[in-house]
């Protein structure tokens, strides 16, 4: 299994449009702090699978050289993680894609142009994609009704966790189910010293992983207030673009 952070950063991204602050300068510059929107790749032998399709799809493919993909996974309808699967016009046809059915539903009134395949998935049942396990599980992100994290699992030997966009407030059967992971890539979207209830500071992410018992952990879903990354970066495991996890 091979998961790459296509995207790390957050709604605006970063730079954000006409900010100058530190961060924001050294992303311009082409540091680290430059922060496309967010998405993943996992891959294994069999094929290729994106978690949620970023506004940066296009320039995010052309980094990865790729040239289609087996399946979309959308874990909420928040136009930061569904608006680029327009990318996908005159590139690939049919797209097979899965999610709780409220998100495929919103997410239609915007796509249904590309005719996507739609999988309706429930929330806890496993399913199966390009020899992996995936499980859609319940996380908190108000006003969306359904939002969801994923857990990705190798013939029970490698178990990933993504919490998706969610504040700390994940149901006890989801952080029953996300324990023990080999690797959680969690939602930070802000420095401890700010709250936002529907997002999860870096704090509150770092508590989570050691709830959970991770054994690595990286944030995401990043926005520029934090400090450069280079500086962010020796005090927490802060996720950047095209970082690659290979197990």
């Amino acid at each position: 299994m091979r998961l790459t952070l296509l995207g790390t950063g957050d709604a605006v991204g970063t730079p954000k449009i006409g900010c100058n602050c530190p961060t924001c300068a050294d992303a311009r510059e082409g540091g680290k702090s430059q922060r496309l929107r967010f998405s993943i790749l996992v891959e294994s032998d069999q094929g290729k699978i994106l978690i949620d399709t970023s506004p940066d799809l296009r320039q995010q493919f052309l980094r990865q050289r790729l040239s289609g993909i087996d399946g979309v996974i959308w874990t909420h309808g928040h136009y930061d993680h569904y608006a680029g699967f327009g990318e996908f016009y005159r590139v690939q046809n049919r797209v097979d894609v899965y999610g709780v059915r409220e998100t495929l539903d919103y997410i239609d009134q915007y796509v249904s142009f590309l005719k996507p395949r739609y999988h309706h998935v429930k929330l806890y049942d496993p399913f199966e994609l390009i020899g992996l396990r995936f499980t859609l599980f319940k996380v908190y992100h108000p006003p969306v009704e359904t939002p969801a994290g994923v857990i990705i699992s190798d013939a029970d030997t490698v178990k990933v966790v993504v919490t998706g966009d969610t504040s700390s407030n994940i149901p006890e059967k989801s952080l029953e189910l996300m324990k023990d992971p080999d690797l959680l890539i969690a939602d930070a979207i802000v420095p401890p010293h700010i709250h936002i209830k529907k997002h999860m500071n870096s704090e509150e992410a770092m508590a989570l992983a050691q709830k959970l018992n991770a054994k690595e952990v990286v944030l995401t879903h990043l926005s520029h207030l934090f400090r450069p990354h280079n500086i962010e970066s020796m005090f927490l495991p802060l996720g950047y673009d095209g970082q690659v996890f290979e197990f």
